[in-house]
């Protein structure tokens, strides 16, 4: 296919020659990893500047977006692409491989720098969901800081630099810039933007940014970065989100009620931390979806209202591709016990193969954990219906959930339903995400809330 790139995707080509230190905040669906490419091509073959290559992505997208990016468009197919997966036998086999490009998930990355130490042998990384390194403390962050010194150029691709707040930052320009712009310590980032909140004794708990923060962060880093949004330039097809009520019969109700009361009611009057608060959280989303986990893993059912309304979804599109969202084990259980259709998508070369038979409109019914699905997975071509059966708190994982049907290229409008039970967690998850409030601090007053109804009742 003729890559005819668009106006602002030649500029952002552009941008990644002219410096050598780039974040490139992309919004879903704008062709980050073609423009990305595009660049590394004109480094490698026409510029000289660039000898070897590593790309550092999330598992499914570093075994399949990549390499069918660069068959896909005409000016690319020559580029050769080593893939560092497998077991450590395969990772060692194509890290010696003659190829361009070298692609590993993030996950091998301290692997990848304990093999290699002093003698690094990348000059240009290619960092895509630059947000999964918002952990300063996380092992892949610290391998890759120790290396980041031997490295000449740094691309950081992601959509969400700070899905969580300004927190999350510091790590991800540290990768870029060696913390010229942030600041080299975290913690002297901390203290210039940010001020203590909930914490015990010595140990803070939560950070509250400063007033003037967010415009001083973003003003330090304007430099170099390159921030697009979808809707600025794309003309992308309508977008109906829709809550489906699920209700539970008057059974069903009291023994959710029940639970909801027994795991809340040993907190009444006490504080809540937010470890406590996520636990809670998790299972009374569980309890909402229809069942829960017992102390011996087993699965304690509660009711199957979520599993009627995706029946009557699944009747309704008829025939028509449906994409899923599930949040737990024992909700795919379910599902597929219930749709005997069900497909999953597979690892390796099995998943290419979903992707592709989704793709070509050959799964009626795809389940998927928005945790493996969320990043560079184009899934736009199969379907245009999106389910949310289970809801969780991060609003980075739901945006880029739903922008895997939602993006450049598709061609029908995309219709998203989210299965909400009433009466539960659900309802203050929902108002989150439809406020772009979710995360953590919301997390911690819906909890409270719903200890709050448990005593005044």
């Amino acid at each position: 296919m003729k890559y005819t790139p668009h106006q602002y995707q030649a500029f952002a080509t552009e941008r990644i020659l002219e410096t050598p230190a780039l974040p490139l905040f992309l919004e879903m669906g704008l062709g980050k990893t073609v423009i990305t490419l595009t660049a590394l091509d004109e480094l490698l073959f026409d510029r000289f500047e660039a000898k070897k290559i590593l790309v550092i992505a999330p598992l499914r997208v570093a075994e399949d977006t990549w390499s069918r990016e660069s068959q896909k468009w005409d000016h690319l197919k020559h580029l050769r692409i080593s893939k560092i997966l497998g077991d450590r036998k395969q990772r060692e086999r194509a890290l010696k491989a003659e190829a361009d490009l070298f692609i590993i998930n993030r996950e091998n990355v301290p692997w990848l720098v304990g093999m290699t130490g002093n003698k690094w042998p990348f000059d240009t990384v290619v960092i895509d969901e630059l947000s999964s390194f918002k952990s300063a403390s996380s092992q892949r962050f610290r391998a890759l800081r120790r290396v980041r010194p031997l490295m000449r150029r740094v691309i950081g691709l992601t959509g969400t630099p700070a899905p969580n707040g300004l927190m999350d930052l510091w790590a991800q320009m540290y990768l870029i810039d060696r913390g010229e712009r942030l600041g080299t310590t975290i913690t002297g980032y901390r203290d210039r933007y940010f001020t203590p909140g909930a914490k015990e004794g010595h140990v803070v708990y939560e950070w509250k940014q400063k007033k003037e923060s967010e415009e001083r962060v973003y003003e330090a880093i304007s430099d170099i970065a390159v921030s697009m949004k979808a809707e600025d330039w794309l003309d992308m097809p309508e977008r109906v989100d829709r809550i489906v009520p699920v209700t539970m019969d008057l059974k069903s109700r009291k023994q959710y009620e029940k639970l909801e009361e027994d795991l809340l009611l040993p907190l009444v009057g006490g504080d809540i931390v937010a470890n406590t608060a996520a636990v809670l959280s998790n299972k009374l989303l569980q309890l909402a979806n229809g069942a829960a986990y017992d102390e011996d893993r087993g699965v304690q059912h509660i009711h199957d209202g979520k599993l009627d309304a995706l029946e009557d979804i699944v009747e309704a599109a008829n025939g028509h591709p449906v994409l899923v969202f599930y949040a737990y084990k024992h909700d795919l259980e379910r599902i597929k016990k219930r749709f005997k259709q069900t497909k999953t998508l597979r690892k390796g070369a099995d998943g290419s193969k979903d992707i592709a038979d989704w793709n070509a409109g050959k799964l009626e019914l795809l389940a998927v954990h928005p945790a493996s699905a969320g990043h560079g997975l184009n899934l736009q071509d199969g379907g245009s219906i999106i389910v949310w059966f289970g809801l969780n708190w991060s609003l980075e994982l739901y945006q880029q959930a739903n922008a895997r049907l939602y993006r450049q290229g598709q061609q029908r409008s995309v219709i998203i339903h989210h299965l909400v039970t009433q009466g539960t967690m659900d309802e203050e998850v929902m108002t989150a995400l439809q406020s772009k409030a979710a995360g953590q601090d919301a997390l911690m007053d819906a909890v409270k809330a719903r200890i709050e109804r448990i005593r005044e009742g």
